[in-house]
């Protein structure tokens, strides 16, 4: 029993100095970073919960700011910012999703919805499109063209023109058939015929 609590204590005061350890190392990490004139964040880079939770301490006290970012326990990792510098929303729903921060790209896509916004907004104000009359009727606009009559309105309305030989049917006069014609003539010829010889037989 004894020598199973004294493996025990032994073990628990190695993670203990390997805890001090860490944050030692990470004190002087956070000091550098602090001291730096050139960097704006940092990323670490996995860590177990223990570790993360060390450093985040860390951190909190020398007056940073940290993030945890990872789907799993094995690929989490932490990144420090400077107050000054801290993230915005964008950049840090960018950094969830796993990807890098671009900041032109970033201030391009917000300018893009700004101006979205603005259209919308000014829509609101305009209120809901009326519907535009035309100022004038096209069809008195462009009636040299198309006329004033419907084209079945104007159809019954052709006059006889003997001008241009334009006669309708029901303004003729003669409506025989050829053959009806032909034989009327006949017959009056041979009506004549037959009057000019009886003349002349009793005229001798």
């Amino acid at each position: 029993m004894s020598e199973q609590a004294a493996r025990l204590k032994k073990m628990q005061e190695e993670d203990k100095k390997q805890k001090a350890e860490f944050r030692k190392r990470m004190e002087k990490l956070i000091s550098d970073f602090i001291q730096s004139g050139t960097q704006k964040k940092i990323k670490f880079d996995p860590m177990n919960k223990l570790e993360r939770s060390i450093l985040h301490d860390v951190v909190e006290v020398a007056g940073l700011t940290s993030f945890s970012f990872g789907d799993d326990d094995e690929s989490r990792y932490v990144m420090i910012f400077k107050k000054e510098f801290a993230p915005s929303d964008d950049e840090l729903e960018a950094y969830r999703r796993g990807e890098e921060w671009n900041p032109q790209r970033a201030e391009e896509k917000r300018r893009i919805k700004e101006l979205a916004q603005r259209d919308e907004d000014e829509a609101q104000k305009r209120g809901p499109a009326k519907e535009t009359c035309p100022n004038s009727n096209y069809k008195e606009k462009y009636s040299h063209l198309i006329g004033t009559v419907a084209a079945k309105e104007g159809a019954h309305s052709l006059q006889a023109n003997k001008t241009y030989g334009c006669v309708p049917t029901a303004n003729k006069r003669d409506t025989r058939s050829i053959e009806e014609a032909m034989n009327e003539i006949r017959a009056k010829k041979k009506q004549k015929l037959s009057d000019e010889g009886t003349g002349g037989s009793s005229a001798l």
